[in-house]
C-alpha cells in the first residue's frame, strides 16, 4: 500500500520557494527524482549521518524507491540540505502498520543554518497532499545530533526538533519502544494526517506499548 505514495504525485519537481540566504540563494524543491539528485553535488558539510558521497547515494537509492520522498535545499548546483521519507524498516514495529511512513533524516548544512531552510524543507513536504493520507514518524536519537556544531546541549537540542517538526504538527508521543527507551532525550515524534481512517490510527496507537508492564 505504500508503493502507492510515489505513484501519487507528478514527475515534475514542485519549486516550493527560494530564500536569500549569506551563501546565495537557495531553492526548496522536491519531491525530487534519482535522476535529479544525481546531476547535483553534495555539500562537504552534509556528514552527519554518513560521508557526503554515501549520503548522496543513500538519497538516490531512497527516491528510486516506491515510497521513497526526496526534498532538498540546493544552492546552485549544490545540496546543502534535505528531508527524506520513506517506508519504516520491516524489522521495526512501525514497519507493520501499511500507513506510516518515516521520516527518516533531515539535515542542513552547517553554513546555512539559521536560515530557516529546516522549517522550509518541513514545509515543503507536508504541502503534498498525498501525506495527509499517512501517520509519519521520526524516531529522534541523542547520537545522530549535531550537538558540536550547534552548540546546544543534548536537552536545548531536543527542545529546538521538538520545535522544528512542532512547526509541520508533529508531536511527541510516548512509546515503549527499546530504542527510544535507551535514552532519555530520545524521542518519538508523529503526525497523524487529516485523512487517516480511525482503523488505523486506532491500529498505530496500539503500536506505542507493547510490553503491559510500562503505561
Amino acid at each position: 500500500m505504500i508503493a502507492v505514495v510515489n505513484q501519487l504525485i507528478s514527475t515534475n519537481i514542485s519549486l516550493f520557494a527560494e530564500t536569500n540566504t549569506p551563501s546565495g540563494p537557495v531553492v526548496i524543491e522536491g519531491p525530487v527524482p534519482e535522476d535529479h539528485l544525481k546531476a547535483l553535488r553534495m555539500n562537504e558539510h552534509l556528514s552527519n549521518f554518513r560521508l557526503p558521497d554515501r549520503q548522496q547515494e543513500a538519497l538516490c537509492i531512497i527516491a528510486g524507491s516506491p515510497e521513497g520522498l526526496v526534498y532538498i535545499a540546493r544552492c546552485g548546483q549544490e545540496i546543502v540540505g534535505y528531508v527524506v521519507f520513506h517506508y519504516p524498516s520491516q524489522f521495526s514495529r512501525w514497519g507493520k502498520h501499511p500507513r506510516v511512513l518515516e521520516l527518516g533524516a533531515i539535515e542542513v548544512s552547517s553554513g546555512f543554518k539559521r536560515c530557516g531552510l529546516g522549517t522550509q524543507l518541513l514545509k515543503a513536504a507536508f504541502s503534498n497532499q498525498v501525506m495527509e493520507e499517512y501517520i509519519v514518524i521520526t524516531t529522534e536519537f541523542f547520537w545522530h545530533w549535531d550537538l558540536k556544531d550547534s552548540g546546544l546541549d543534548v536537552w536545548n537540542y531536543q527542545r529546538m526538533l521538538t520545535k522544528l517538526f512542532g512547526s509541520v504538527h508533529f508531536k511527541k508521543r510516548r512509546t515503549d519502544d527499546p530504542e527510544i527507551l535507551e535514552h532519555p532525550a530520545n524521542m518519538l515524534m508523529i503526525r497523524i494526517g487529516t485523512k487517516i481512517a480511525e482503523p488505523y490510527a486506532k491500529s498505530f496507537e496500539d503500536m506505542l506499548y507493547q510490553q503491559s508492564i510500562i503505561e
